[in-house]
């Protein structure tokens, strides 16, 4: 058992440093466009840094129109981080490099609970190589270990646990929200109502224990977040993005991706109680997260972090491998498509036009779906409707 320990911390940390490797050349020359899109090596670390007052500690919610546009948790840990920067040498190279550290450190440990809850197929999150070309983009690793200890917790019948992890996880990045969808469908169908009342409830009060100081001191930069998801048009990565790139734009998109996003809910709730055995919340929280980002109204290259271990957690056995090598392979193509087209209306010379990056997205949606489809194929052998008698509140409950 230590020596498996040992062989997945080696595992993350050559990934980690793999990563480190693929971000050098903005270290070494600064991350200013075409530069930093054309060697791929653009991260929010450096950009928010100075353009959110970080560089001059600045309290990241102080502000109503440049207050950082993520949560609590994320938020705090980026302001948190500038104090270490210290006032010599290169302030961004710097800033840059320790969250690189604290990220590195959360990467490796959500391995190591990924090697917990999947030991025979954790090792292709560190191996993943849209996750090792993405690592240092963005602090969504924060978030995706507190969701992974959600979903262990949960499946260990350890609700408090669980409930409280999901809250953290909320306020750090506000998708594993999606996550109560099957946490209430489970416990729906194990006859647990009272159980998801009480998990709803820690849940939430979780939440506001974190977020309630920033509503009550800056609700206006505490706002933004939500604000700003809110307006937002079709954005980067997103199906709707590639639409507008052909021709066709979607009006009413907040509404549309709404309704977009609830049907797909409700697929994925009859596909839920169409499993004969109730299913551990591990074996579906990827389909839940899928249907989120496939409807999102933005899909940046980090969001991968959040399907690959949800992905691996999915998987039945081995012989899902090429399935999931055939998502990753389109998850990569993505993932340098975007850069090499902001790259092309950042000024650079040699870029791919907008034609070529709205089929990246195509086929990155196409993978994904194809994808979910074959792993939710294996999971319903055989559709059994009379567990749909929950839905007309007939059936007296699952063991």
């Amino acid at each position: 058992m230590k020596t498996l320990a040992k062989s997945a911390v080696l595992l993350a940390l050559l990934a980690a440093l793999i990563s480190f490797a693929k971000f050098d050349h903005c270290r070494i020359n600064g991350w200013t466009p075409p530069g930093d899109y054309i060697h791929a090596c653009y991260s929010d670390f450096p950009a928010l840094f100075g353009d959110r007052g970080l560089i001059d500690h600045s309290w990241p919610y102080a502000s109503e129109t440049n207050a950082v546009e993520y949560p609590p948790i994320t938020g705090i840990a980026m302001w948190a981080t500038s104090f270490l920067v210290g006032d010599g040498g290169n302030k961004y190279r710097n800033y840059f490099d320790i969250n690189a550290l604290l990220v590195a450190l959360l990467f490796i440990g959500s391995v190591l609970l990924l090697k917990k809850m999947k030991p025979e197929l954790w090792y292709l999150f560190p191996v993943a190589p849209a996750v090792v070309a993405s690592l240092y983009i963005n602090w969504d690793i924060w978030a995706v270990i507190s969701a992974l200890a959600a979903i262990y917790y949960f499946d260990k019948l350890n609700y408090m646990k669980s409930a409280i992890a999901l809250g953290i996880s909320i306020a750090t990045k506000f998708f594993p929200i999606v996550l109560l969808l099957p946490i209430f469908i489970i416990l729906l169908r194990r006859g647990k109502i009272k159980e998801f009342v009480s998990y709803l409830f820690i849940t939430t009060g979780t939440w506001l224990l974190i977020n309630l100081p920033f509503i009550i001191t800056t609700p206006t930069g505490w706002l933004r977040f939500f604000k700003l998801n809110s307006e937002r048009a079709a954005d980067w990565g997103s199906i709707w993005h590639a639409l507008d790139i052909f021709g066709f734009r979607v009006n009413n998109l907040n509404l549309i991706s709404v309704i977009f996003f609830a049907l797909g809910a409700l697929a994925f709730t009859l596909f839920v109680f169409g499993i004969a055995e109730v299913p551990s919340l591990a074996s579906i929280a990827f389909f839940i997260v899928a249907i989120f980002v496939i409807s999102s109204k933005v899909y940046s290259p980090q969001y991968v972090l959040w399907l690959t271990p949800l992905a691996v957690l999915a998987m039945v056995d081995k012989r899902d491998r090429f399935d999931f090598w055939v998502w990753q392979f389109a998850e990569l193509i993505y993932h340098f498509a975007i850069w090499q087209y902001l790259a092309s209306i950042s000024g650079a010379k040699f870029a791919i036009p907008a034609g070529a990056y709205a089929f990246a997205i195509l086929l990155r949606v196409a993978a994904l779906t194809w994808f979910s489809l074959r792993l939710m194929r294996k999971s319903t052998p055989k559709f059994e409707p009379h567990n749909l008698e929950f839905l007309s509140g007939v059936s007296q409950g699952y063991p």
